[in-house]
C-alpha cells in the first residue's frame, strides 16, 4: 500500500472522533488551523509528545466512530500525538478488531476457535455469510471468551456510540439480528448463568457473583466489599505484602510466579513513580473466569487493584481488557466512576492520605497482548510485541518504572487473603498451591462454566460436576498453550506441581473436554492456525516456526502411521526450536498442544 498520509484529509466525523477524546487541537502543531501566533512558536508540541499513549484509545475512538481507520484520520490522530505516521500504521494494523481498508459499518465477529468450532462454528459461519447483506462483514475469530455458551457472535456498529450485541449460544437467525439491529438483539444472560455454583455460602471468590447487583457499590460494601481495603490501610503497604506472601498466592495466569515476591520487588524500587497493571486480556482458547469475575463482581476487581496498588506504592492503575467484552467494560466504567464519586478512588481513598486511580484501556484483538511486557508496550503506543528481560517489570516496567502486573483472578484472591488472614487462606488448597483456583470448564460437558475449587481437587472430579459425557476422547487443561490428557488420566491432581509430574499443565484453568464425534486433527490444526496468527512475527524460531507447523499439520491430516512420519518428525525438530528460543511464553507454548495428542493420544497413528 502506498502511504500519502499528508494528502489525505480526515472527515468531519473522524476530526470529532479524535477531538472528543483529546479535546480540540490548541494550535496547528495538533492539527488547528494555522494563526499568526503559530508562526511565531510551535505551541503544545511538547505535551502532544508526552501523549503517545493515547494512540490506542485514539484508534479505538476512529474505528469505533468509522468502522474503519482512513489515512486521513491516522494522520489527523498522528499530529495531534506527533506521532509518526509509518509507527501509527504499524501499529493500527496490528491488532485483529482494526481495519485501514474500507468496511462496512457493522462487523459480526464469529468464534471459530476450539469450544465453538465443537459446536457447529463451521455451519455457523456458512449459514451467517449467506443471509448477511453488504451492509455488514463477517470476521472469523479467535476465542470470544464465551465458550460455556458456544458457538458465540459478536456484532459491533460503529456510530456515535459504537453498539455491540453477543449473540450465545448463537443460530443464524440469532446472529443476523444482532448483525442487523444491535440494539433489539436480545440481552446477554446475566453473569451467575455462567457460574453452576453461584450462591454456594463455600464459594470464596465467586460468592458474591448472582448474589450482589454488580452496578451497585451499596450491595457490593453491604456483602463485605471494602473490608479487605480497610484492613489493608491498618497493616501498612509492609504488611499487606507479608501477608500476601506468607498465604502462599501465586500468579493465577499460567507462569504462577510468587505474587508477595513480586510485590516486594516493586515497592523496594527506589526509582518512581511506580505502576500496578492489571492484565484483563484473556484471550486464552477456553478461558473465560476473568469475564465472569468483571461482569458479576466488578467492584471486587477495583477494590483489589487498590489494595496492590497501596502495597507496592503505585498511584495509578491500568486495567488492560481485551476489546472483546463490550459488558464487562460497560461495567468496569460504572464500578471505577462510582468508586471515584464516593471516595474510593482518588486524591485521598477513605480519606487515608492514599492518592490512586484507575483508567481503563482497551485492546483490540491480540493473543500476544497476554503477555506482561508486550501489554506494556501495547499502552505505550506501541505494537504489541514482547521485550527481552531482563530487566524485569519489577524494575523497568510501563514506561520504564517499576510496575506490578497481575491478572484479574490473582488480584481477587488478595481479598480474602486480608479479610480471613494468610494462615487460613494457607490452610485451602496444598502446601505448594494454595488457595481456591477458578476453572473454566466447556466443550464435551452438560453443565459448562466456571467452578470454584480448593487446589488439589482431581480432574475427574471437576468434570464430574460439570456433567462429563460417557464417550470422552480427550481433555484439553491449559488451553492452546496446554496439552491434552487422555480418559485415564482423570486422577491427576489439578495442582501446579501435579500437572507438572503429570507431564501437563494448569495453565490458566482452562478445562475442555472433546467427545468422540470431534476430529482430533482437525482441532490440532485450528490450534495451529491460531498459534501462527497470533504470533507477533519479532522473533524468528516463533514466525518461522508456527507457519511450519501449520503447514505440516495440514499435510498430514488427512494421512496417518507411516504416511505421516516425516511431517511428525519434522514437527518435533520445529517444535523443540520454538520451546528453546523464542522470546515469550506463546512461541514456547506454541508446541505443546500438538506434542502431548501425538504422544498421549497417538493423534495420527
Amino acid at each position: 500500500m502506498d502511504l500519502h498520509f499528508g494528502d489525505s484529509k480526515p472527515t468531519d466525523d473522524e476530526r470529532a472522533a479524535v477531538d472528543a477524546l483529546l479535546g480540540p487541537p490548541g494550535s496547528s502543531w495538533e492539527g488547528a488551523d494555522r494563526s499568526d501566533a503559530d508562526l511565531r512558536w510551535a505551541r503544545g508540541g511538547r505535551e502532544a509528545r508526552d501523549r503517545r499513549e493515547m494512540l490506542l484509545p485514539g484508534l479505538h475512538a476512529i474505528n469505533d466512530r468509522i468502522g474503519w481507520i482512513s489515512d486521513g484520520a491516522l494522520d489527523y490522530l498522528c499530529r495531534r500525538l506527533t506521532v509518526p505516521p509509518a509507527e501509527a500504521y504499524g501499529v493500527a494494523t496490528f491488532y485483529a478488531m482494526f481495519s485501514v481498508r474500507p468496511r462496512p459499518a457493522t462487523v459480526l465477529h464469529v468464534c471459530t476457535d476450539l469450544a465453538c468450532a465443537a459446536a457447529g462454528a463451521s455451519e455457523l459461519c456458512a449459514g451467517v455469510e449467506a443471509r448477511l447483506g453488504h451492509g455488514a462483514s463477517v470476521q472469523r475469530s479467535p476465542c470470544l471468551g464465551l465458550c460455556e455458551r458456544a458457538p458465540a457472535a459478536l456484532a459491533v456498529r460503529a456510530g456515535d456510540p459504537v453498539r455491540t450485541a453477543v449473540s450465545a449460544p448463537a443460530t443464524v437467525e440469532a446472529a443476523v439480528l444482532a448483525a442487523g439491529s444491535p440494539d433489539s438483539a436480545p440481552d446477554e444472560p446475566p453473569a451467575a448463568m455462567a457460574v453452576p455454583q453461584a450462591g454456594d455460602p463455600a464459594l470464596t471468590l465467586l460468592r458474591r457473583v448472582g448474589v450482589v447487583d454488580p452496578c451497585s457499590l451499596d450491595d457490593y460494601r453491604a456483602h463485605g466489599g471494602y473490608t479487605a481495603l480497610r484492613r489493608a490501610f491498618g497493616l501498612g503497604p509492609a504488611g499487606v505484602i507479608r501477608e500476601v506472601t506468607d498465604s502462599g498466592l501465586v500468579g493465577r495466569g499460567g507462569a504462577a510466579f510468587p505474587t508477595g515476591r513480586k510485590w516486594q520487588a516493586t515497592a523496594s524500587q527506589p526509582d518512581h513513580p511506580h505502576y500496578l497493571v492489571c492484565n484483563a486480556d484473556e484471550s486464552e482458547p477456553g478461558t473465560f473466569k476473568d469475564r465472569v469475575l468483571m461482569e458479576g463482581d466488578p467492584y471486587a476487581l477495583v477494590e483489589a487493584m487498590t489494595v496492590a496498588g497501596y502495597a507496592v506504592g503505585a498511584h495509578r492503575g491500568y486495567l488492560y481488557l481485551r476489546g472483546e467484552y463490550p459488558r464487562a467494560l460497560r461495567r468496569l466504567e460504572h464500578a471505577v466512576a462510582q468508586a471515584r464519586a464516593r471516595g474510593f478512588l482518588g486524591d485521598d481513598v477513605l480519606g487515608q492520605g492514599y492518592a490512586f486511580d484507575i483508567e481503563i484501556r482497551r485492546g483490540a484483538g491480540a493473543y500476544i497482548c497476554g503477555e506482561e511486557t508486550a501489554l506494556f508496550n501495547s499502552i505505550e503506543g506501541y505494537r504489541g510485541e514482547p521485550r527481552s528481560k531482563p530487566p524485569f517489570p519489577v524494575e523497568k516496567g510501563l514506561f520504564g518504572k517499576p510496575t506490578v502486573e497481575n491478572n484479574v483472578e490473582t488480584l481477587v484472591n488478595v481479598l480474602p487473603i486480608l479479610t480471613m488472614g494468610a494462615p487460613a487462606y494457607a490452610a485451602i488448597g496444598t502446601d505448594r498451591s494454595t488457595g481456591p483456583k477458578l476453572f473454566c470448564v466447556s466443550g464435551g460437558v452438560d453443565r459448562p462454566g466456571i467452578y470454584e475449587l480448593p487446589f488439589g481437587a482431581t480432574l475427574g472430579g471437576v468434570l464430574a460436576l460439570a456433567g462429563v459425557r460417557e464417550n470422552l476422547r480427550a481433555v484439553l487443561l491449559g488451553g492452546a498453550a496446554g496439552g491434552f490428557v487422555r480418559p485415564d488420566e482423570l486422577d491427576i491432581p489439578l495442582t501446579f506441581e501435579g500437572t507438572r509430574q503429570a507431564g501437563t499443565t494448569l495453565g490458566s484453568g482452562v478445562v475442555m473436554a472433546f467427545d468422540d464425534t470431534v476430529p482430533l486433527p482437525r482441532l490440532l490444526l485450528r490450534i495451529a492456525e491460531f498459534f501462527r496468527d497470533e504470533s507477533c512475527g519479532q522473533c524468528v524460531p516463533c514466525r518461522v516456526g508456527t507457519v511450519r507447523q501449520e503447514e505440516a499439520l495440514h499435510r498430514i491430516v488427512r494421512r496417518t502411521g507411516a504416511a505421516a512420519a516425516d511431517d511428525i518428525a519434522l514437527l518435533r525438530e520445529v517444535g523443540r526450536a520454538m520451546r528453546d528460543a523464542s522470546i515469550c511464553g506463546l512461541g514456547q507454548t506454541a508446541w505443546n498442544a500438538v506434542e502431548s495428542a501425538i504422544d498421549r493420544l497417538g493423534a495420527y497413528e
